[in-house]
């Protein structure tokens, strides 16, 4: 009996732990699916963190993203700022197991970024740093984290954390309603 119950406890274990939502997260493929469902145009509204972002944000009357589903279906690709100076690319793709970003900054630096399964959601895609190019970690402004909190398919907020001498700096969060 007690081989039994030994087998039932390691059989729940690897279920729970193949399952894609296990533990509160997400698998790469789940999450890639909800980007894809952004294919559109937002506008909306920056908030700044930190005295530096804050002062940007407050310039700025209105935001556009636009995302763009394209290469037969296997890349995201967003647009902040499409046309402006300060326009800048996002792009999202699966590799493997994993869902990966890199952002195009319009300061040169390309910082890469993996998705934290364990930390994301449906309602929120948690990216981490992974490396990047053009840009020294421990001592150049860039971008280190993203956020993308979900829930309503006409509203979601893109989060923008920033860090500098190898410690956060500041962040961006972008306020967003479908636009069309």
């Amino acid at each position: 009996m007690r081989a039994l119950l030994q087998t039932a406890l390691v059989c729940v274990v690897l279920l729970a732990a193949s399952s894609p939502g296990h533990a509160g997260g997400i698998d790469a493929q789940t999450a890639f699916d909800e980007l894809k469902s952004l294919e559109g145009t937002w506008r909306g509204k920056p908030e700044g963190e930190g005295v530096e972002a804050e002062a940007e944000a407050e310039k700025i009357d209105e935001v556009i993203h636009e995302f763009r589903v394209s290469a037969a279906g296997t890349v995201v690709m967003e647009t902040m700022g499409p046309g402006t100076e300060h326009e800048m690319i996002n792009m999202y793709h699966l590799d493997g197991e994993d869902l990966v970003l890199t952002h195009y900054c319009a300061g040169g630096n390309q910082p890469s970024m993996k998705l934290d399964r364990e930390k994301s959601t449906v309602e929120k895609l948690v990216f981490d740093f992974t490396g990047g190019t053009n840009l020294d970690p421990a001592a150049d402004s860039h971008i280190h984290s993203a956020k993308i909190k979900l829930g309503d398919p006409n509203k979601l907020e893109s989060i923008w954390e920033s860090y500098a001498g190898g410690k956060k700096s500041g962040g961006m969060i972008f306020h967003l309603a479908r636009a069309d």
